[in-house]
């Protein structure tokens, strides 16, 4: 399951997508998750086993259509960030169990959706995202 650390009540704030809490977005994207949403670097591993594999910024940046808050990133050995959402005091990282070990959710960088979807293939990845959450719960 995902890691979450919820002082409060995490609402959605835009209902059009038929989800209520971070618990309702990780139980519609287990359905939707795949190869194609999955980060091109990261295919070949992605598997139904470890399905969040690769989703971190397209699935934190939708959450963050759906809860509001900002998006933090974890620095990662190779440069990259794997990405979480922080709403209020709340922190939800639908992701994380891609990784073995636990994360720091402490001294993250605050990620801007401009500079994640400058990438067209992300951006693609998102919106593909997007759509079949709409089509299955909206």
């Amino acid at each position: 399951m995902y890691y979450a650390q919820m002082k409060n009540t995490v609402k959605a704030k835009d209902d059009s997508f038929g989800i209520t809490t971070p618990d309702d977005l990780y139980a519609a994207l287990s359905g939707i998750w795949c190869e194609y949403t999955c980060a091109p670097r990261m295919r070949k591993d992605w598997s139904t086993e470890n399905k969040t594999l690769g989703q971190c910024s397209v699935t934190a940046f939708l959450a963050q259509d759906i809860f509001g808050g900002d998006v933090y990133g974890i620095p990662l050995p190779d440069g990259s960030y794997h990405c979480f959402n922080r709403v209020e005091d709340n922190i939800f990282d639908l992701t994380s169990e891609q990784f073995p070990e636990a994360l720091d959710y402490t001294n993250c960088v605050l990620q801007s959706r401009d500079t994640h979807f400058a990438k067209e293939e992300k951006r693609q990845r998102y919106i593909y995202l997007k759509e079949a959450l709409l089509k299955k719960n909206g």
